[in-house]
């Protein structure tokens, strides 16, 4: 009884690093709850009433991943003006995010788990990563480095844009240099966002 009720307060991240560990190890398709509660040493249901399948705990662990990722590159921002960081930015996002081992192990061997945050919903860390960009460009309109428009429909074109290049990028960079590609996505972004 003891032990369950220990269990019961095992923070969100030993069940997270858990299902990370699997994902790396055996892959999104063969990662259970069964296998991610063996990790964490919890038994199964103390995992079920946090995670009710696999699908959100692995949603969860993407949250954590791409969130984390997300406010490291906010809080490395640099330039001159807000244009300047947002733009770097976003392609330090996207550099980052294709190198990303969970994101590799989704796109490579899971990509219909990625598919209803492009087709049928947004997802928590698109909600993030969009509202990192409209930070970016209120503060871009009031130094006036950025081309002001309605912020929500600017902010979206931009994730869209951005989302894109992470989705499509190992793809996209089989006949093309990434570096190249990185450079062009700069330029295009930031004369886009340009005040004229």
């Amino acid at each position: 009884m003891t032990s369950q009720r220990h269990s019961y307060r095992v923070d969100d991240d030993v069940l997270l690093d858990a299902a990370r560990g699997c994902v790396l190890a055996i892959g999104v398709g063969r990662t259970t709850l069964t296998e991610v509660a063996r990790r964490a040493q919890v038994s199964r249901m103390t995992l079920y009433r946090r995670f009710p399948d696999v699908r959100s705990l692995i949603a969860a662990l993407m949250t954590r991943e791409f969130g984390g990722l997300l406010a490291g590159i906010s809080a490395s921002l640099t330039g001159t003006t807000a244009r300047e960081r947002l733009v770097t930015g976003l392609v330090t996002g996207v550099r980052v995010l294709v190198d990303n081992p969970i994101m590799r192990a989704a796109l490579d061997l899971e990509p219909e788990l990625l598919l209803p945050y492009v087709v049928q919903r947004m997802g928590s860390t698109q909600r993030l990563t969009e509202q990192f960009i409209a930070d970016q460009l209120k503060a871009g309109h009031h130094d006036g480095s950025i081309r002001v428009v309605d912020v929500p429909t600017q902010a979206r074109v931009v994730l869209l844009t951005v989302q894109s290049f992470v989705l499509s990028m190992r793809p996209a960079t089989s006949d093309v240099d990434s570096e190249e590609l990185l450079a062009e996505l700069t330029t295009q972004l930031d004369g886009a966002l340009e005040r004229r």
